[in-house]
């Protein structure tokens, strides 16, 4: 294993694509690093996500000036992580939406949060000089809330725990499409570790409840179609459980944080070992797994110090 995390010497820069996944809807990937979506209403636009730094976040809106010119007014944020919502003041001043739960998790760790990404992802936090500060939302909702850009009706939910206690869905029906955040991935690795396993299965049910014709996931290609949908949630169940399951049993019989690692390693590394950001999440995901597994509900705090703590006890 590396004795740096595993994403500290990923320096190459990433080939962006904009997918079209129904009318006026988009997915802007980029090889496994964080996903925006944009969703073109009558008279304007909402961006879901909004980027780690400004500058990223430009390269969502050089794209968005591809196809319309019409005003960002709102920016819908799916969870609190830095990497999804330090680029926001880069769309101007557009109503910031998030779950009650996400902006109470703003409160809680989100400085801890910026500090910690900071240091595995550098960068991605290229430009980052020109963050003004934590985002906050002028807008929050309980268990859902519909936003109408002109007519186009958009919906925006939380349909249970799964990447975060706070994450958010949305849905726009007139096109079928969802934008899901980190809830669903496709050939990228979960970041578990400030996860829910025993809840993300159930989520991810309510997510194919709506029989979206695509889905925009947190990382990976946009999903379009029912086939490439359904293998995408069900790849992602797969992925949760996978990571959860050794974990626990190595818990359940007192053994060591190390033990669940490897354990973890022999289950996933033959199915997942060559996803996207597989190597930086695993020891996240296995501290998490092994922390709930324990009958920890709420996620620890992630910080620099408490990151290269785990790291040294993984080394041995």
């Amino acid at each position: 294993m590396s004795k740096a995390f595993a994403s500290a010497d990923d320096m190459e820069e990433k080939q962006i694509s904009f997918t079209e996944v129904g009318e006026g809807l988009y997915a802007f990937t980029a090889q496994g690093d964080p996903n925006s979506g944009v969703i073109i209403g009558d008279d304007s636009v909402m961006v879901v996500e909004a980027q780690a730094t400004p500058r990223l976040a430009q390269k969502v809106i050089d794209c968005i000036r591809g196809v319309t010119d019409k005003p960002i007014t709102h920016l819908a944020l799916t969870h609190y992580h830095a990497v999804r919502v330090l680029g926001a003041s880069a769309y101007g001043a557009p109503q910031v939406i998030m779950s009650d739960k996400a902006r109470a998790m703003v409160v809680e760790r989100g400085a801890e949060d910026w500090a910690s990404e900071f240091e595995r992802f550098p960068r991605l936090f290229q430009g980052h000089e020109e963050i003004p500060g934590l985002t906050w939302p002028t807008t929050t909702f309980s268990d859902r809330m519909t936003v109408y850009l002109g007519n186009r009706k958009v919906e925006i939910m939380h349909l249970g725990r799964a990447h975060t206690a706070g994450d958010a869905v949305i849905w726009v029906p007139d096109a079928e499409v969802m934008f899901t955040g980190d809830i669903v991935e496709y050939h990228s690795a979960c970041y578990c570790g400030d996860g829910h396993f025993a809840d993300w299965g159930r989520t991810l049910n309510a997510v194919a409840g709506y029989q979206p014709k695509s889905i925009a996931p947190g990382r990976g290609d946009a999903l379009v179609g029912d086939q490439m949908v359904g293998a995408a949630i069900e790849n992602t169940r797969d992925f949760v459980q996978s990571t959860y399951r050794p974990a626990a049993q190595v818990a359940a019989r007192g053994g060591s944080l190390k033990d669940a690692m490897e354990a973890v390693r022999d289950a996933c590394d033959a199915k997942f070992g060559d996803y996207a950001i597989y190597e930086h999440c695993l020891p996240f995901n296995v501290a998490r797994a092994y922390d709930e597994a324990r009958g920890i509900d709420t996620p620890r705090i992630w910080t620099a110090e408490r990151d290269k703590q785990m790291w040294e006890d993984l080394q041995g």
